[in-house]
This record gives C-alpha cells, sequence and structure tokens, in this order.
C-alpha cells in the first residue's frame, strides 16, 4: 500500500475530528460572539450580534419567570422569611437597634435627643396629659382607690409631733393671733348690741349673790370701759394681753390641743363623710383647674433641662444597660407570635413591593455581553469544553466509518 492509500485513509478521521471539535467550538462561541451587530453597509449580517447577546431581553424575561415559579415562590419565601425570622436572630437584630440607640444618645452633640424628648413631654404634660386627666375625672370612681389610700395612710393617721405642735402653736401665737389682732377682735365683739345682749342675760340668768352684782352694778359699764381702754390705750392693752397669755399658758394649751388633733379621733361616720368630701374636691378641682394647672406647670417647667437628667441618668444606669436584652427578648416574642399569625399575609404583600422579577430582569437586561458570557462560562466551563471535545471525537468517528467503508470497497 502506497503513501497516498495511506492518507486517503487516514485523512478522513483527522479532517473530521478537527471539523467537529472546531465546529461545536465556533458554535458555542456564536452563542454569545459577536457583542454588537456587523453591517455591510445597511444590512445586518446574519448571526450578528450572537444568540443570547441578541436575545437578551427575552433570556431575562425566561430566567424570572423560571427563578419566580419554580425557585422563589409564595412558600419559599415564607420558609426563607421564617429562618431569617427566628427569634433569636430577631433578639440579637433588636439588642443591636437598641444598642446602637444608646451609643447614638452618647454621641449626640448637639443635643437633638435632648430636644426631641423635651419635645414629647411638653405634648404629655400640656395637650395629651391634661385631655386625658379630663375625660377620666367626669367618672365618679376617678382616683377612688387612690385618693382613699392617701387618706387613709397620711391625713388619717397624721398627727403632729411635740416639737412640730410647738412650733406650730408659736407661729399661730405669732402670726395669727397676736396681741393687737387679739385687741382688734376684742374690739370688734363689744359691740354695743352685744354688751346689752351680755348684760340683759347676765342679769336674767343668775341667782343669789351674783343677781345682786348684776342688777346693781351690770356689766354695761365694765364692758364699756373695757372697749374705750382698748381702743385708746393700744400699747398698754397689747402689753395686758402678752401677760395675759403668758398667765393662761395659752401656748402649752394650744400646744397640747394640735398635738392631739387627729381624725382618728373623730366618729367613723365622720370620717366616712370626709373621705368622700375629700375626694370630691379633688374630682372637682381637676376638672375645673386641671387642665390650666397641667399647662402652667409644663410652661413653667424647664423641659429641656430634665428631658437632659433623663438622658444622662439613662447614659450611666446600669439598671437601663441590663434591661435592653430583656426588652429585646420580649419585643422579638411580640414580633414572632405576630409573624406566626400574618406570615403568609405579610410574604403575599412584599412580594409586589419588592418586585422581585422585575430586579431580576433589569438585573440581566444590565449585565454586559461580556460579563453574561464570563458567568455563564464560569459556571458550565467544564461541560461546554466536553461538548468542544465530544465534537471532535464524533468526527473522528466519522472519519473512522468512512475509511471502513474505503477498505471495504
Amino acid at each position: 500500500m502506497n503513501l497516498s492509500n495511506v492518507l486517503v485513509l487516514i485523512a478522513p478521521p483527522i479532517l473530521g475530528g478537527i471539523i467537529g471539535y472546531f465546529t461545536n467550538d465556533l458554535a458555542i462561541n456564536m452563542l454569545f460572539r459577536p457583542y454588537k451587530p456587523i453591517y455591510l453597509g445597511k444590512r445586518r449580517l446574519p448571526f450578528t450580534p450572537g444568540l443570547i447577546p441578541r436575545n437578551q431581553e427575552r433570556l431575562a424575561k425566561r430566567v424570572s419567570d423560571t427563578i419566580m415559579s419554580s425557585l422563589l415562590t409564595p412558600t419559599e419565601l415564607q420558609n426563607l422569611a421564617r429562618r431569617l425570622l427566628q427569634t433569636d436572630r430577631v433578639q440579637g437584630a433588636i439588642l443591636w437597634l437598641l444598642q446602637t440607640a444608646r451609643e447614638q444618645i452618647k454621641l449626640d452633640v448637639e443635643r437633638k435627643t435632648t430636644k426631641i424628648l423635651a419635645g414629647i413631654l411638653h405634648d404629655l404634660l400640656s395637650r395629651s396629659l391634661p385631655r386625658l386627666i379630663k375625660v377620666l375625672a367626669r367618672r365618679e370612681d376617678f382616683l377612688e382607690e387612690q385618693l382613699d389610700r392617701v387618706f387613709d395612710e397620711f391625713l388619717l393617721e397624721f398627727q403632729l409631733s411635740e416639737s412640730q405642735a410647738g412650733q406650730l402653736a408659736d407661729w399661730m401665737l405669732r402670726v395669727v393671733f397676736p396681741p393687737d389682732t387679739l385687741r382688734l377682735t376684742l374690739i370688734d365683739f363689744l359691740t354695743d348690741r352685744n354688751i346689752a345682749i351680755i348684760d340683759d342675760g347676765f342679769r336674767e340668768r343668775t341667782s343669789g349673790t351674783y343677781w345682786v352684782v348684776a342688777n346693781l352694778l351690770g356689766l354695761r359699764n365694765t364692758l364699756t370701759r373695757l372697749r374705750t381702754f382698748c381702743l385708746d390705750e393700744k400699747a398698754s392693752t397689747n402689753a395686758r394681753l402678752s401677760e395675759l397669755v403668758k398667765s393662761l399658758s395659752i401656748r402649752e394649751r394650744l400646744k397640747e390641743w394640735l398635738q392631739n388633733l387627729s381624725l382618728q379621733n373623730l366618729p367613723v361616720t365622720t370620717v366616712k363623710q370626709l373621705r368622700k368630701t375629700f375626694r370630691d374636691s379633688v374630682r372637682t378641682y381637676v376638672q375645673a383647674e386641671g387642665t390650666q394647672f397641667l399647662e402652667k406647670l409644663s410652661d413653667s417647667l424647664d423641659l429641656e433641662g430634665i428631658a437632659q437628667l433623663i438622658i444622662n441618668r439613662l447614659r450611666t444606669s446600669s439598671a437601663f444597660s441590663s434591661s435592653l436584652e430583656l426588652i429585646s427578648a420580649e419585643l422579638a416574642i411580640i414580633l414572632d407570635r405576630y409573624l406566626e399569625k400574618d406570615l403568609e399575609e405579610i410574604v403575599a404583600k412584599a412580594i409586589p413591593i419588592l418586585a422581585i422579577d422585575k430586579v431580576i430582569i433589569d438585573r440581566v437586561k444590565s449585565t454586559s455581553p461580556q460579563d453574561l458570557e464570563a458567568a455563564i462560562q464560569g459556571i458550565v466551563k467544564t461541560e461546554l469544553q466536553a461538548i468542544v471535545n465530544l465534537g471532535g471525537v464524533l468526527g473522528v468517528m466519522v472519519g473512522s466509518l468512512q475509511t471502513i467503508f474505503l477498505l471495504f470497497r
């Protein structure tokens, strides 16, 4: 067998392998390339751009439909949400947010938090709380239990100590009942009419020696002279009254009376009536003046200063720091119960809002053909190379069959 016959026999497998290999490689490259259309004059050459760049918009729609119908179904999204929103993870997220907010309060150099808290306090004291109290004060049982407790534990059991009674007695004798006040009171009392009534009563209701004194001497002249003395001799009268107060031990008697003064000594019915009167008085005052009182109180308070004190206390409060974890746990439990009940409805509402299909379409459409080729090649590079190699193997096999056919011929 000469060389020409050998070449005729071995050429088909070699050429078939080369053609099969490079044909598959060309076909795979034509999926992506050329990236842009090529024009010859005004006519676009066929197969330009490549299959995927030419149909990229349709590909994006198909990819989106496939993902949304097979992968990201509402059920899968619910399962994903459940895994993401497990109680321990939610608790950790809430705790992180609370700690971040606390750190932000520490770094609040412009006092924004103080101003916000001051505004909240002002709204609470001047608007919300007065309206609420005004509505509640219309009820007959408004603060009934609390006011009864204040009356029973404070007013009913209140009793002055010895030193307090002494101080109050001194104040009353010095301010309320000084000698000059007693003198003026005595003058106001000793009018002509009162003197006549006292004198007539003394004459009619006495007997024996007192009757003789009353009818012979009488009290009219004596009381009239006493009144005249009080009017003319102010200093002397005040001095006599001071001596009389000391000689009669008025301070000690008043001190003893004040020290023994207590609501517990009153009858039970009187105490009950006083308790009811106390409640009604507080309720009436709140209805009439409570709103204005709270508004004036709000205007008079330095709310920014109070807010700053509260924030400073929160910054250094160990109780506040230790309570963040407990607060986050409770909030996580509340959120978990809410999600357990309404998660399906929330996911159904969230899917149109998130517009995941539109995001996928926009992302695929905005990806350049080069990046799309690199992404696909990175995923199925081995499989695509296997197809090219398979083309070469098939070419060799077809060429071998032709060689065998030649041999038999």
